[in-house]
């Protein structure tokens, strides 16, 4: 009997790109640890919190976000928020994962890299080993803050080179254009580090551009304003530039009034490299099947082009080539018989 639309995107195997594991910080953890440390939270109960997850824009929810942020103070912290979400992301079908983290978040409040790395590391090998799930890590400038904290952050991040795949661009768009870190992302080249970037959520198309040609980024996160400059989506098309999309947390900030007007649907009939992810799932009302669900009823997706959206996952990843030829191979296996 063939699968049902959830149960068939609940066993697809898929990559998530563009998760932030500060995002992933569910109510009641966020009470659990803040007993634990003594943080007294602005809200009486887990309900309060929850229904504070009402964003008028980008900086709205971030200012509730980076609060949250503050219960979390030791390497035991970060693993059982990481340990929670790969619980969560195995459940729906997620065989490997690129998780953000903001460590100028952390070193604020006295919080070493090493501190953050490690607790999330410790959750991430033990699913690898449990569950198979393979990851990498991407430690994000926050881009509201000033270059030079942003090259001091490199700084420390640069002794756990091997722990970590890329650095990414990430915070509060509006007025922060990519130019801002040149240095910053041209001395993670010159160590080896690849690049990623938000650009075009709330900022303009140029921003993408500018991601793209002064930060030499590999993929861009979100990217869904690149719609207004038609010579960029013939590039991106053109390059396979992936686009890390994520339409629960687009209608949640509003940077689309509803799904139904989401142009997901519109850029990969394009050609265009695009993913499903969750961005921060614990504030945005959805893990990464409930982001793939929601899109398909919204915008009447096939099953085949659900499925080439979980390719892309793969193909977009930072994977080394024999295990995405295996997790390509197991999708369209999985796609033949469902």
């Amino acid at each position: 009997m063939k699968a049902t639309m959830t149960e068939y995107l609940r066993g697809l195997p898929k990559a998530e790109l563009h998760v932030h594991i500060e995002g992933t910080l569910e109510p009641e953890l966020a009470f659990q640890l803040a007993a634990k440390h003594g943080v007294r939270l602005p809200y009486a109960t887990i309900d309060d919190l929850r229904r504070a997850y009402e964003f008028s824009d980008l900086q709205s929810f971030l200012d509730i976000y980076y609060a949250g942020a503050d219960v979390l103070r030791d390497e035991d912290d970060f693993y059982l928020l990481t340990r929670a979400y790969l619980g969560k992301a195995h459940s729906q079908g997620v065989v490997h994962v690129e998780i953000f983290f903001d460590p100028q978040t952390h070193s604020a409040r006295g919080v070493p890299f090493g501190t953050v790395l490690n607790g999330m590391r410790r959750a991430l090998l033990e699913s690898e080993h449990r569950r198979g799930m393979t990851f990498r890590l991407i430690p994000c400038v926050l881009r509201h803050l000033s270059a030079s904290d942003a090259m001091s952050m490199l700084t420390e991040a640069l002794p756990h080179r091997n722990a970590i795949a890329a650095i990414g661009l990430d915070s509060s768009e509006t007025g922060h254009p990519p130019t801002k870190f040149r240095e910053v992302f041209a001395r993670a080249r010159e160590a080896g580090l690849p690049a990623v970037a938000h650009a075009g959520e709330e900022g303009p198309s140029a921003y993408i551009h500018e991601a793209l040609d002064v930060l030499e980024v590999r993929r861009i996160d979100h990217g869904v304003r690149c719609d207004e400059d038609e010579d960029l989506m013939e590039r991106l098309a053109r390059e396979r530039v992936p686009l890390t999309v994520c339409p629960l947390s687009n209608v949640k900030l509003h940077v689309f009034d509803k799904l139904e007007s989401h142009n997901m649907k519109r850029l990969l009939e394009r050609g265009l490299c695009v993913t499903v992810n969750s961005d921060d799932p614990a504030y945005f009302g959805g893990y990464l099947l409930e982001n793939y669900l929601a899109i398909q009823e919204a915008l009447a997706l096939t099953r085949e082009q659900l499925t080439l959206l979980a390719r892309n996952s793969i193909e977009a990843s930072f994977l080394e080539p024999d295990p995405k030829r295996r997790w390509l191979e197991a999708i369209d296996a999985y796609a033949a018989i469902n």
